[in-house]
């Protein structure tokens, strides 16, 4: 295989992985808990947080540890969306996601 199809390869497989990059950046993945929903992008931001009214004041520290899971929830999601879409790639690639 000569130079120059080998450089076309690889700018191929590159403009690959940059739109399922921005696939993934642009999808919403929802985390939840009991009491807690949370609405994160593919870039691992919240973009939205929604607390079940039911909640009571005195409830103040279940509802921090519900927003914490609601936020695992939602970050492991975008993590194997993008250990779907990018395979053993993304997984090399882990910090530019």
């Amino acid at each position: 295989m000569n130079m120059q199809n080998l450089m076309a390869q690889a700018q191929k497989m590159q403009r690959d992985m940059q739109k399922k990059k921005e696939e993934i950046d642009n999808t919403l993945f929802t985390g939840k808990s009991e009491l807690v929903e949370v609405v994160f992008n593919g870039k691992k931001e919240m973009v939205s947080i929604k607390i079940k009214e039911e909640l009571e004041l005195e409830d103040l520290d279940i509802l921090e540890d519900m927003i914490v899971l609601a936020c695992k929830d939602a970050t492991n999601q975008i993590d194997k969306e993008i250990e779907n879409k990018m395979g053993s790639l993304g997984a090399g690639l882990g910090g530019l996601f």
